[in-house]
């Protein structure tokens, strides 16, 4: 389960709710070159890394998907993907709209959750209030969010965020309804099948 949203959107809050509410969640961290922002912890929030050892990973294949952001690269190991395959669970990936996609393509059975702002007024107030971005980046992060945005129709979900808790709500009735699908059920039978 893939949740993208431009910066400020609040895909990573909504997945620490969602985490701290089901322990039976598990969440794929990703590894970054990017400075740690205060609060963050690492190989609970990213892996933090020089760019020089996530380039040798690019070259050793350990990405399902990468992208460089912002300056700054972000990607998705492997192993975390492989290791949720062919079980019965749920794993969310916090990713920017391109690695979104990109694990789509390699992973056609990935949930792909969109989470819209209210407004880019509101936005802009969030970016503000994190206090990570100087007003210059704020403007950045504001330019792609309009790019961004324009991918949200190639997404299953879209969710306009106005109240955390109640987004978090309309998450878990999607898990609950991606759960019931058809394909899905047939794999948890056979697979339980199987364990017996």
């Amino acid at each position: 389960m893939v949740l993208s949203s431009p910066s400020g959107g609040g895909k990573t809050v909504l997945a620490r709710m969602l985490l701290k509410k089901h322990s039976e969640f598990k969440r794929s961290i990703s590894f970054t070159t990017r400075e740690k922002r205060k609060g963050e912890k690492e190989g609970a929030d990213y892996h933090f890394v020089s760019r020089k050892d996530f380039q040798k990973k690019i070259k050793e294949h350990e990405f399902a998907e990468w992208a460089l952001v912002f300056g700054n690269y972000y990607g998705t190991p492997k192993e975390n993907i492989q290791k949720a395959e062919g079980k019965i669970e749920v794993i969310l990936l916090v990713l920017d709209v391109q690695g979104g996609l990109a694990l789509k393509r390699k992973y056609p059975d990935s949930v792909l959750i969109f989470i819209l702002p209210p407004s880019l007024i509101e936005l802009e107030k969030r970016l503000s209030l994190r206090g990570t971005d100087k007003p210059r980046v704020i403007k950045k992060r504001l330019k792609a969010a309009l790019k961004e945005i324009t991918f949200c129709k190639r997404y299953d979900y879209i969710l306009v965020n106005k109240k955390l808790k109640d987004t978090v709500k309309l998450l878990e009735e999607i898990i609950t309804t991606e759960r019931h699908k058809a394909n899905r059920t047939v794999l948890e039978i056979c697979l339980r099948k199987r364990s017996k």
